[in-house]
């Protein structure tokens, strides 16, 4: 039986509350729930110490600073902030995880303009977990070339082979002095064994051109590489990963499998299992993704692991420090978990049962796994992470994942499924503000999600909460296009089967409006990224049905995009996903601006790689040109997810002051 400590909160309230305020509007702001649902996540990333005794976690501050703090798992403790990043020039923290109980690595991650283009730049460092003795571990790169301070480079594995160090992937590339290309030791992406105190490398793989990734056993020995070529008669990408293994005993790289990244066609590995010398992967079984496990002995025997009848298995759920394979995942109405390793699905089965029915998932385990930090989660719960110890049976809270949204009544997230003009049934979600049980008479917002490889989820989503909050019934449709439900309902992908996805998004709209009352003069449509282009090409489709139109970061011209492409040398990539034909002027709101009739609304962040401001601008012009409404808010040096909370907290301000309400 599991029963619970609550002596306190677990850690000092007060420090902690304090080490995470600045990013919390104060009291006198306890009303602004644009300041409130617009900040970002106070814990962007929390890591169990190998003996269990210590937290290290991320906390976002004020602006862009983000705060690396060390805490004892002790109650009562306090946070001691060892490390702060504020966003310029030396990058933000992303992630830290320990290397011994004395020693972090952690990430840090840059964006920034680099001879008109912009440029992501990541590095690892490692210090001690009392601050100081900082080491660069990631592989530096020439002080003459402009992308000097690009050095990339993961972790692949942090089991202990030798003492302090961690196995890491590292870029090699050719040094230009005075025109003259040297290359050092070979280019390209390899694996080296890094001593995080004294920053020296041992290699492990030697630098391979076209390698793009590389997986470890989790005992220190690299079985997998994935290659990407360039294809020589283009100078493009080619959509063909190829992986290679390497045996038990070692030798040479052999051939494994390979995936089309655009059909998705193929193996694709993920975790190796050392013990039964297999690795597991996804691979489509009747057209959905499945878990499947393959030898590494040269046979390409594989074994079905996990597979469901309705919805991809996208997720392989592993812990500890040598990533132990504990099961799988995937998402119908809600995500489910199968844990493959029996002593675990109990006690997740009975912690779930402890918090009230909410989701969890372990996200560390200490080296015995005598001790594991959790996070429970629910549609009404941001996030809480736990310490829970078995043979105590206890568990105690620790953080919460969102400090300004604590004392703030959430709404419930409904699965829902409405139908589509042919008939079809679609899924989706429908949110409700607070204490209402219908929609009747109430302002809407259908809010398509990004992809268009991607799927809504039941569980905490910010923009929507702020909107149900705020009074709107919110509706999150898994239109066709969609991924999640296999090769059928995802069709050609949103762009090719734009018709019949953005259709469904607008079929959404009529539901709510015929079947669930709300007021069709306040039906609106707000969407992020893919979520964007439906929104605006849901005017070009069904002018009269929304009476305003939020893009965020949208693809706006699939012509555009796929030049876009061609520059990053991925336009064959492109051109497989988008295709060709009369869909590509067809489906791209910007060649159909004098079909929108109703205001626009657009934001997009100068800094984002994902889809190029390039793209709103586009919209924006070919809109004034036909006479319309529209207005642009750019956020300078500020990436697709637009990661500033007094950025996210000014754009919910005036989506708020532009939708009908």
């Amino acid at each position: 039986m599991i029963w619970t400590k609550w002596a306190g909160r677990g850690l000092s309230v007060a420090a902690l509350a304090a080490a995470l305020s600045a990013n919390a509007p104060a009291g006198a702001q306890e009303v602004d729930n644009a300041a409130r649902f617009g900040a970002l996540e106070s814990i962007l990333d929390v890591s169990l110490s190998p003996d269990g005794h210590h937290l290290a976690f991320v906390g976002q501050g004020k602006g862009r600073t983000r705060n690396l703090y060390v805490v004892d798992t002790v109650e009562g403790a306090a946070p001691r902030s060892i490390l702060t990043s504020d966003g310029g020039d030396g990058g933000n923290l992303s992630w830290c995880g320990w290397v011994t109980n004395e020693r972090l690595a952690c990430q840090t991650f840059v964006r920034d303009e680099v001879a008109g283009e912009v440029m992501g730049a990541s590095n690892i460092v490692a210090l001690d977990a009392v601050g100081g003795n900082v080491r660069l571990l990631s592989k530096g790169r020439s002080h003459r070339s402009l992308y000097a301070d690009l050095r990339g480079g993961s972790v692949i594995d942090w089991s202990s082979t030798d003492n302090g160090s961690l196995l890491m992937t590292r870029s090699y590339v050719p040094e230009n002095t005075m025109n003259t290309r040297i290359a050092e030791s070979g280019e390209g992406l390899g694996v080296d064994r890094v001593d995080t105190v004294k920053a020296t490398a041992r290699r492990v793989e030697a630098p391979n051109r076209d390698a793009i990734a590389y997986l470890s056993d989790g005992h220190g020995n690299v079985r997998i590489m994935a290659t990407q070529g360039v294809l020589s008669s283009t100078g493009q990408l080619d959509p063909v990963i190829r992986f290679f293994f390497r045996p038990k005993d070692g030798g040479s790289w052999r051939p494994l499998a390979q995936t089309d990244i655009i059909a998705e066609d193929g193996f694709e590995p993920a975790a190796i299992d050392a013990g039964t010398n297999r690795v597991f992967g996804f691979q489509k079984i009747d057209g959905r993704k499945a878990v499947v496990a393959m030898a590494l002995d040269g046979s390409g025997a594989t074994t079905t692991v996990f597979a469901h009848p309705e919805v991809d298995v996208d997720d392989i759920i592993r812990i500890g420090r040598n990533g132990r394979i504990v099961g799988v995942s995937y998402a119908t109405d809600q995500r489910e978990a199968v844990m493959t390793d029996a002593p675990l699905a109990r006690m997740t089965g009975a912690l779930s049962k402890a918090l009230g029915g909410k989701q969890v998932v372990i996200v560390d385990a200490s080296a015995d796994e005598g001790r594991y930090l959790i996070r429970a989660e629910s549609d009404t719960d941001p996030g809480t992470y736990y310490l829970y110890t078995p043979e105590a049976k206890e568990l105690r809270p620790l953080l919460s994942a969102r400090v300004q949204l604590a004392e703030t009544t959430l709404s419930p997230v409904k699965p829902i499924t409405y139908p589509a003009t042919d008939g079809t049934m679609v899924p989706g979600y429908l949110t409700l503000p607070p204490g209402r049980e219908d929609a009747k008479g109430l302002p809407a917002i259908v809010m398509p999600h990004g992809g268009p490889s991607a799927r809504d989820e039941w569980g905490f989503d910010w923009l929507a909460q702020y909107f149900a909050q705020s009074g709107y019934a919110v509706l999150q449709p898994n239109y066709r296009g969609s991924s999640g439900y296999g090769d059928q309902w995802y069709q050609n992908n949103g762009f090719q089967s734009w018709k019949t996805a953005v259709g469904d998004i607008a079929d959404g709209g009529r539901w709510l409006v015929s079947g669930q009352g709300v007021d069709p003069a306040k039906l609106s449509i707000v969407g992020w990224s893919y979520g964007g282009y439906a929104a605006l090409q849901s005017g070009v489709l069904a002018p009269d049905l929304f009476k305003a139109i939020v893009a965020i970061a949208p693809v706006t011209d699939l012509a555009q995009l796929k030049d876009e492409a061609s520059r990053e040398g991925a336009s064959r990539i492109s051109a497989k996903f988008i295709g060709a034909g009369p869909h590509v002027r067809e489906g791209s709101p910007a060649q159909n601006a004098g079909a929108i009739e109703v205001p626009v609304l657009m934001f997009h962040g100068t800094y984002d790689q994902n889809v190029d401001v390039a793209q709103s601008r586009t919209m924006r012009r070919a809109l004034e040109g036909k006479g319309k409404r529209v207005e642009l808010i750019e956020y300078p040096e500020l990436a697709h997810s637009l990661e500033e909370g007094d950025a996210r907290a000014d754009m919910l301000r005036k989506i708020s002051a532009f939708l009908p309400h």
